[in-house]
């Protein structure tokens, strides 16, 4: 989040203004946030996860919203927008307008330098409070690679990571697969960094010059 525009406002008031607002904000703790734009890759992204999602909840009774849809988070009072967000059953929002839903299913956040610590920390704490959400799923723009928390009985998330362009993120609590191939599709994800790497012969005392792609494989699972 960035800087705040005003020292208070109250949930109605800022309510009433976003919604003649230009540009999005979030609201949280009497103050607003303007939200800034988005790079290419988080816009292509974004368009093929809620294109991936509207046809994988085809005739079921789940909705996907994109990030139009704003969301109160009621226990903490944060209002933002998520990258994209699923309702199974019946949604409820704060007013008759339907546009802030208050009870996601799952909600998807696409990471950008700027927004990342946040998206993994407080905001993930905020949606944590949401007893309606069972899956939390962040998605990198700089590598092909989805990290996927599932909330467990015991009310805490198990981690599931999925990376590399030919995996495939299960989400068994909505019925859906994203493949990750379909979700990058047309993305251009930059280049590994590669740095040198000098072998030493100790038989020989002499040095070669190699090269290697400094992105540590993951693992499949995460726990």
């Amino acid at each position: 989040m960035q800087e705040a525009q005003r020292t208070y406002l109250t949930p109605e008031e800022y309510l009433a203004l976003e919604r003649q607002a230009e540009t999005k904000s979030e609201y949280f703790n009497g103050e607003v946030f303007a939200m800034s734009g988005a790079s290419e890759a988080h816009n292509l992204i974004v368009a093929n996860l809620v294109s991936l999602l509207i046809t994988g909840l085809r005739g079921r009774p789940c909705k996907a919203y994109p990030s139009d849809m704003r969301v109160q988070v009621r226990a903490t009072g944060l209002y933002t927008y998520p990258d994209a967000s699923v309702v199974c059953g019946r949604a409820e929002f704060t007013d008759q307008q339907k546009n802030t839903l208050r009870n996601p299913t799952v909600v998807f956040e696409v990471l950008s330098p700027t927004t990342e610590s946040y998206d993994r920390g407080a905001k993930f704490a905020h949606y944590g409070t949401l007893e309606s959400l069972t899956d939390y799923v962040l998605i990198l723009q700089t590598e092909a690679r989805i990290e996927h928390f599932a909330r467990q009985a015991t009310d805490k998330w198990l981690l599931s990571v999925y990376p590399g362009l030919g995996a495939v993120a299960l989400l068994p609590s909505i019925g859906c697969e994203l493949p990750l191939t379909d979700l990058y599709d047309k993305v251009e994800l930059p280049p590994a960094e590669t740095v040198t790497l000098r072998i030493v012969r100790e038989s020989q005392a002499e040095y070669e010059e190699g090269t290697y792609a400094r992105r540590p494989p993951s693992p499949s699972h995460d726990h």
